[in-house]
């Protein structure tokens, strides 16, 4: 591979790095760096890694530093699918007219095997979510403790690589073939399922029938109304984009309570629920508010039909 020339991104426009490291020392390396260039430029810099990173690169950078704003990815990125709406997104829209510079680690070691897909599709995103948008976003992996298969996914979704010997382009840089090569059918549940079947007459009785599988969960009331709201902009849009009738069900893993919509429509556009609509847009809000209020959302739509998975953790899990 031939090196970029320079340590740092170029000025300009969107550029999306991923960053490998081993232990801290290297982690330092590809972050501060980074952060502290952004900063000689007057730029906003936003953080957002697990708190264990978080602390050594705040450390390393200054703690009393407030020109850096810092977020816990466990927790505003608990669902890979809130985090460009949300967390990056959100960032960039609070300083309009300005480059931004954010540092984003969306996955790490104790993500599970079922959120890796949402993770990969995330990555891939970016690129076409904020590719008229002026920021650098540098996502760093831990190459130690992540699966090849992760790493794999990352030389593919970004197209410039970070590492010990510099800056070099991704040879295997092919993000929409990630996002259609993670929209796979989802595995049948080994559970006992509860299903409704409900239409424009009966959309009253898909609240009453989540309300009660989650309180039977002893799901914890404000989660209760979230997965109401969540559910119901879901059932609401079947009747209203997919022919005005859906399935609805309902079952209980070890970690998560999964509530599950399918239906006859075709999200056709791969970013539809990952970008929060225009203030002053009609339309457009339902998947980003879904995104927002669960801790995992799986998607699989084919000119066949849709299917979207919730989860939402169990008290105790």
């Amino acid at each position: 591979m031939t090196a970029l020339q320079g340590a740092g991104p170029p000025p300009g426009g969107l550029v999306h790095e991923g960053a490998f490291y081993r232990d801290a020392a290297e982690l330092l390396a590809v972050t501060v760096p980074f952060v502290e260039e952004g900063l000689a430029h007057g730029e906003p810099v936003l953080v957002a890694a697990p708190q264990d990173r978080l602390a050594l690169i705040r450390a390393a950078v200054g703690a009393d530093d407030d020109r850096v704003r810092y977020a816990d990815m466990t927790v505003q990125g608990r669902n890979p699918g809130r985090i460009i709406p949300w967390v990056l997104q959100a960032f960039l829209d609070r300083h309009p007219g300005r480059r931004v510079r954010i540092i984003g680690e969306p996955v790490w070691a104790e993500r599970t095997e079922l959120e890796q897909p949402a993770c990969a599709q995330h990555e891939a995103l970016i690129n076409a979510a904020f590719a008229e948008r002026d920021v650098a976003i540098r996502c760093p992996y831990d190459a130690s403790r992540l699966a090849p298969g992760v790493l794999a996914d990352a030389r593919r979704t970004h197209p410039v690589l970070v590492d010990s010997a510099g800056r070099h382009p991704s040879p295997t840089f092919a993000p929409e073939q990630v996002v259609a090569g993670h929209n796979k059918p989802l595995p049948v549940p080994a559970e006992t399922v509860a299903a409704l079947r409900y239409d424009i007459d009966t959309l009253a009785d898909v609240r009453r029938f989540v309300t009660a599988h989650a309180e039977a969960a002893d799901l914890h009331p404000d989660r209760v109304a979230d997965l109401q709201i969540a559910v119901t902009e879901l059932a609401a849009n079947s009747i209203v984009h997919a022919g005005g009738e859906g399935v609805l069900q309902v079952w209980r893993t070890g970690e998560h309570l999964v509530c599950e919509i399918h239906d006859d429509g075709w999200l056709a556009d791969p970013l539809a629920g990952r970008l929060a609509p225009r203030h002053d847009g009609i339309g457009g809000r339902g998947l980003v508010i879904v995104q927002a209020l669960c801790d995992l959302v799986l998607v699989h739509s084919t000119s066949a039909g849709t299917t979207v998975r919730l989860h939402l953790r169990l008290s105790g899990a």
